[in-house]
């Protein structure tokens, strides 16, 4: 004998017209670091509304996608740029009349990335660039829809991040100098710290960096080429640099 199972199907008596329809889309903070300042990826809007005016690339979620195939869809799309395997969710936004064209709630990702190579605007984005996240938050390049209080959290967060969690290496890649590692503490979070200081923090019995036997490319002042690190065991546990540590000392935006 079969037993017959309960349709888990809709409910007898549930109707869903008596509930507000709205949209979901996402949108992606890409951050990285670029002549010693902290860079956002923006696009500018290529259709209404807000077209012309910078923005978090970002779109609709389709039905049949999950929200993370959304964010690196989209991303892909409007900027060119793939292979944000990092994406993190960090926020949701759906105040009323945040999107004039409906009620639209948007999940929020952030990615650091190395480098951002390959930026190409598309679809309905009609240019696509790094901009300085200083530039963005203190009112000389005006976002579009909510995306300043959206890029002021991913901000936020990653500064937090990079506090307790291994997040700088991200920043750098496989092999680093001590000076591109400083230069992300620095950028993020708007300090400036002795390089000897900086030097004695990471290099510890503890094993934070370790000598690769290699150096960087000579610059163009010539000079000895720094010595290139990797990242060890430790980053997995935290940061070895505090936010707040005594010798960094703070800057303003640059």
């Amino acid at each position: 004998m079969t037993t017959k199972t309960k349709d888990p199907g809709v409910p007898a008596g549930y109707d869903p017209s008596q509930f507000p329809a709205f949209a979901v889309t996402v949108d992606v903070v890409i951050l990285t670091i670029s002549g010693g300042r902290l860079q956002v990826l923006l696009v500018r809007r290529g259709v209404p509304p807000f077209e012309a005016m910078w923005a978090i690339p970002g779109g609709f979620k389709r039905p049949a996608e999950t929200l993370d195939e959304a964010a690196k869809r989209e991303l892909a799309e409007e900027t060119g740029v793939s292979g944000a395997s990092l994406l993190t969710q960090f926020g949701a936004y759906g105040d009323p009349g945040r999107d004039p064209r409906m009620n639209v709630v948007t999940v929020a990702y952030f990615a650091v990335l190395r480098e951002v190579g390959g930026i190409a605007a598309g679809t309905d984005a009609a240019a696509a660039a790094l901009i300085p996240v200083s530039d963005a938050l203190n009112g000389k390049i005006e976002l579009a829809f909510d995306h300043a209080k959206i890029l002021r959290d991913a901000v936020e967060r990653v500064r937090v991040d990079l506090d307790l969690t291994g997040m700088a290496i991200a920043f750098v890649g496989s092999k680093f100098t001590l000076a591109e590692l400083r230069a992300v503490y620095e950028a993020v979070w708007k300090v400036g710290f002795d390089a000897a200081n900086f030097r004695r923090s990471v290099i510890t019995e503890q094993g934070w960096v370790i000598p690769t036997g290699r150096r960087a490319q000579p610059g163009s002042t010539g000079g000895k080429p720094a010595e290139l690190y990797r990242a060890g065991r430790m980053w997995r546990y935290g940061s070895p640099i505090r936010r707040s540590q005594p010798n960094g000392r703070r800057k303003g935006d640059s």
